[in-house]
């Protein structure tokens, strides 16, 4: 590389600085193209380059792919249950291949003796163009960038024909074999697509133009150094004069300018803006953005090029992230390009805004880009609304730097990423893949070297390595580092929850206490939610929802599909339920420095996993409001630490409250106030702190919380609530509480774990309480947490998805609860056996307790049945109500209420069960 390196330092001073440049000239190729399909790879030995536009007999939109107009092999899928139907959505047409773009275009005389080049935003994965049938020395090959052509020499004044082939084939093996699971290259998510996305346009300049322009904010000096590439096409040296300038929004700056020589070829002009150190920062609080406009006039023309960056420090102190030297947590779900109306990324920034407007106001300040980077519209939008993002290179693969041609094409993906997209401030953590695995050697020397020539974000060489890994991980490569475990245990719920009884006083601090770099906790949640067969009508688009059509399908033949919604809305309240403990022991951590979520919305692919609390389209599934979100998951975050959820009334509720305040300053003299209300609203205890500050961080107790229930007569389920006064910030958490001594209930009914007890009890015309033993049960093992990120991925998982209850039916009238899997289910969930009950031929109206099955199986499942069994009355229960009662109030108060209404007069079933269809679900 031919390089001139100039160094100009100046002061910036405020004023209106009148900059008349012109920009450059672009003639838009957007509108109908010749197009064929080359299904035989024979257009190039065919001279398919020197056809007449007439050769291609069909004709399609650019910008957009062939899906969108329908080319392809149709792909008639029928929509059964199966695991290949529920693998992902469906596309109408597919093809993997070359396909030929052809159109005449007409350059204006203004434009002899300029540079041209060719401009497609992006594609997928090659192109090759052809110029009036002459081929260009040079291909298009890129995931993550613009396809870029210069055709100079071959576009003067007057007519031509252009002609692209674009080849969508896999060309390196950066993913996981033919899964094809990286997110920039797979229909998963993001479709394999064929055609050219985004813009598409001739651009002119002088031959003297600006290739590349990058900014480096260095706050800690003062100064904004800024790096112009210029490339100089004359095959002489040449004069010319710079102009560069500054501005925030209408805050213009003084302008400053060189006389400088340009050598043949590409050269490199360093810049030192000197600056008085009371530039705006940029963050999620103030995204304060700045233009920098760079001109170079010369004899042979002018070119200017704006860029837009942000002043940010993003760095590390103690093991934790810093943004501007403040703490930061950052809060984060994924997107993996799941845009199932387009089949791929919007291009677009309105297209954008909906998915980081919805974003921020359920509370996140982070996105992870899972195995792929984003268009510019994605980095703007960012840029505008301060997100703060981790952008990764189109990798998961366990062959990393294993193969060259692949290794070879991801570094120089990497040098196409920080040249499109280096300057947004957005762009604050760079990881080079997906669980990568192979040479990790080579993984670190690649950060390392990215690291040496750009300095302005945080890298990590892969987000979350495996448990082999440990011990060697982090590596001194990793700035930060994002795992779900470490030697010393889990940092996320999902290990945890459902083998651990509730408690909310724990954190992750001993398990990440010898990391010597902050840690992201990886892919938090993946709680798979019922599929909402009302989403079905969104999709219009390229994408077919056949897998929900298969699920409404099979409930149809089940006659489940009334029960669909409610399905939808219990487990989906129950993920809720998960992700608010998920977030908030996060934030109880002091070492930690986030999480991101999986997800805050559905990923339709790798085996429909529909984990979201939003759906495909960052739409709400109606399970909680954004408002009611961001209590716990926000920059401000009031927290209780209190032991377990249920009590008995003899008992005193002991807790300290704490804050994480991850906002932008302290909050000064904030009175903090508690009270604990039953759902009548009537206060059992209330308390308030004296006003303090409360810094910066997390882990800041203000107090402890003590709390007599001997008030509480009856079952009831308790609202603590934290508010800090006079601001939005509020949560709350709910506990139950139950009689120590229960009344004896005075019942003729039979309770008995054995089989033949109850049939000879039942025979004599008695009601009985039937309560096996779980091992008796033929069934599914209980459990509380609902099955992990798809039934259809992970098909051999134990469990359901949670319970769907009926508050207001009478069995439940001593024993409160709400319409899904709460806290206080969860030991009766573990010591249980849920019953399948297809071949048993029940009336729904027999179920007492419904269990939602997974919606790859859809069966008919229950945790208490009612029925007529010879001449008595059985209420069956597999939730043990036997063992250990003293320990378990919670079971001991179902038993009660069931056992109350046995004796009542509503406890009368309707559906006939006879002894054969018992002993199918009841081992002997």
């Amino acid at each position: 590389m031919i390089a001139v390196r100039k160094i100009f330092v100046f002061v910036l001073t405020l004023m209106v600085l009148n900059l008349t440049a012109q920009p450059a000239a672009n003639i838009s190729l957007a509108g109908s193209w010749a197009f064929k399909i080359d299904s035989l790879n024979e257009g190039e030995t065919s001279s398919w380059y020197n056809k007449p536009v007439s050769f291609f007999k069909q004709q399609i939109n650019l910008p957009g792919t062939m899906d969108d107009a329908y080319f392809g092999n149709p792909v008639i899928t029928k929509p059964e249950l199966t695991r290949a139907v529920m693998l992902h959505l469906w596309r109408k047409v597919s093809y993997t291949g070359a396909a030929w773009y052809q159109k005449e275009i007409t350059i204006p005389a203004g434009w002899d003796k300029k540079h041209i080049e060719l401009f497609l935003e992006r594609v997928i994965w090659q192109t090759n163009i052809w110029v009036d049938g002459e081929k260009i020395n040079e291909m298009g090959e890129s995931l993550v960038a613009p396809h870029t052509f210069n055709l100079s020499n071959y576009l003067k004044p007057g007519k031509h024909i252009i002609t692209l082939r674009i080849d969508n084939s896999r060309k390196y093996d950066i993913s996981l074999g033919t899964a094809n699971f990286a997110q920039a290259y797979t229909d998963d998510t993001q479709i394999i697509w064929n055609g050219v996305i985004g813009k598409i346009e001739l651009r002119s300049t002088s031959k003297i133009y600006i290739e590349n322009l990058q900014v480096f904010p260095e706050t800690k000096e003062n100064i904004i150094k800024v790096v112009s590439i210029i490339n100089n096409s004359l095959v002489k040296t040449t004069k010319a004069s710079l102009y560069l300038s500054a501005a925030n929004g209408a805050i213009k700056f003084t302008a400053f300018s060189l006389n400088v020589t340009l050598n043949p070829g590409v050269n490199e002009i360093t810049s030192i803006i000197k600056t008085n150190g009371d530039l705006k920062k940029w963050d999620e609080f103030n995204p304060a953005l700045y233009s920098l406009n760079l001109s170079v006039k010369s004899a042979y023309g002018n070119d200017v090029s704006t860029t837009f960056f942000g002043v940010r420090t993003i760095s590390t102190t103690n093991a934790h992230l810093q943004i501007n030297n403040r703490p930061l947590f950052l809060r984060g779900t994924l997107e993996c390009s799941i845009f199932p109306k387009l089949g791929h990324a919007p291009m677009e920034k309105n297209g954008w805004r909906k998915v980081f407007q919805t974003a921020k106001t359920y509370g996140l300040n982070h996105l992870r880009f899972h195995s792929w980077c984003p268009p510019a519209a994605a980095f703007e939008v960012a840029d505008e609304l301060g997100f703060y993002l981790q952008i990764e290179l189109p990798a998961w693969t366990y062959k990393i730097g294993q193969d060259k041609l692949a290794d070879n094409f991801l570094q120089a993906e990497a040098k196409r990423i920080i040249q499109y997209y280096g300057n947004h401030p957005s762009f604050c953590f760079w990881s080079m893949g997906n669980e990568m695995q192979g040479n990790m050697q080579w993984l670190s020397d690649e950060v390392m070297a990215l690291k040496a020539i750009d300095k302005r974000r945080l890298y990590t060489t892969t987000t979350f390595t495996f448990e082999e890994g440990f011990g060697k991980w982090p590596v001194p490569a990793d700035d930060y580092f994002i795992t779900q475990y470490t030697k010393k245990g889990w940092v996320r719920g999902q290990g945890i929850f459902d083998t651990e009884a509730p408690s909310f006083n724990k954190d992750y601090t001993s398990a990440m206490d010898s990391l010597p770099v902050p840690l992201i906790t990886h892919e938090v949640g993946q709680y798979a939610v019922y599929p909402n067969m009302k989403e079905v009508s969104k999709y219009t688009g390229v994408l077919k929802p056949v897998n929900f059509i298969a699920v409404k399908n099979d409930l149809i033949k089940k006659n489940l599909l009334p029960l669909a919604n409610d399905f939808t809305l219990a487990s989906g309240k129950l993920a809720v339920l998960l992700y608010k403990e998920e977030i908030e022991r996060a934030l109880k951590t002091r070492r930690a420095s986030g999480f991101q979520l999986l997800d805050l919305h559905d990923f339709p692919g790798q085996g429909t996993a529909l984990v979201g609390i939003l759906d495909a389209f960052w739409e709400s599934k109606g399970l909680i409001t954004p408002d009611n979100f961001r209590k716990f998951c926000s920059s401000v975050v009031p927290l209780v630490r209190f032991k377990k959820v249920t009590y008995t009334n003899d008992e005193t509720f002991s807790a300290s409250v704490e804050v994480a305040n991850f906002s932008a300053a302290p909050i000064k003299q904030a009175s903090v106030n508690w009270q604990i209300s039953t759902e009548s609203k009537q206060v059992i205890a209330k308390g308030r702190y004296n006003p303090s500050t409360i810094e910066i961080g997390n882990g800041i107790t203000l107090g402890n919380i003590t709390a007599s229930l001997n008030k509480i007569s009856t079952a009831q389920k308790l609202t603590l609530s934290v508010r800090i006064e006079n601001t939005n910030y509020s949560n709350s958490w709910n506990i139950w509480v139950y009689p120590k001594i229960l009344p004896k209930v005075n019942t003729a009914a039979v309770f008995t774990t054995d089989y033949t007890e109850a049939i000879n009890a039942l025979n004599k015309g008695k009601t009985v309480l039937l309560n096996p033993a779980k091992e008796k049960i033929n069934g599914v093992e209980g459990k509380f947490v609902q099955v992990f990120w798809s039934p259809v991925h992970f098909p051999n998982q134990p469990g359901t998805m949670g319970l769907l209850i009926n508050p207001a039916h009478p069995a439940f009238a001593h024993f409160p609860t709400d319409e899904y899997s709460n806290w206080q289910w969860w030991d009766l969930c573990k010591n249980s056996t849920t019953l399948i009950l297809d071949s048993v031929g029940i009336n729904p109206s027999a179920i007492v307790l419904r269990d939602v099955d997974n919606f790859f199986k859809n069966r008919n499942m229950a945790s208490i049945i009612e029925a007529k069994v010879s001449k008595g009355k059985l209420l069956l229960c597999t939730m043990d109500l036997q063992h250990d009662l003293e320990k378990r109030p919670v079971a001991c108060q179902l038993k009660y209420s069931l056992l109350q209404y046995m004796d009542g007069n509503k406890f009368n079933p309707v559906t006939n069960l006879n002894e054969n269809n018992l002993k199918k679900i009841i081992k002997q």
